[in-house]
């Protein structure tokens, strides 16, 4: 299929499509006269990789865990890892937040936010 309609189907624009092919998220033939023809499974990759994105994970583990996916016996129990795995690095940088915000709170209206947090003493 060309890209106009790649794009239609996906509801992605054919710069988002000329992107993802860029990065090699996606692949296609060129055709004799130059036009680009992509394989119907585009259609659910591309969703796939918007789904992902929306769900936190870059470009670049995208392509990555979609190889791992493609050659997976299983990919819907290596899916549910990947999302457990991001799900611990949420809770890890909240956790970082959550001190980061504690640290900012205590220093505000101290006379001087800027100067090195005291050292517990041990």
């Amino acid at each position: 299929m060309r890209i106009g309609e790649l794009a239609e189907l996906t509801g992605l624009s054919r710069d988002t499509v000329r992107f993802y092919e860029r990065t090699g998220l996606l692949t296609a033939r060129r055709l004799p006269n130059g036009y680009r023809d992509f394989p119907p499974e585009a259609v659910p990759w591309l969703r796939y990789v918007r789904t992902a994105q929306a769900l936190g994970f870059s470009l670049a583990e995208i392509a990555r865990t979609g190889a791992e996916l493609d050659g997976a016996p299983d990919a819907a129990e290596r899916l549910s890892a990947l999302l457990r795995e991001k799900i611990a690095l949420i809770d890890a940088r909240t956790a970082e937040l959550a001190e980061l915000r504690a640290d900012l709170v205590e220093r505000v209206g101290s006379g001087c936010p800027l100067a090195p947090a005291p050292r517990p003493r041990t």
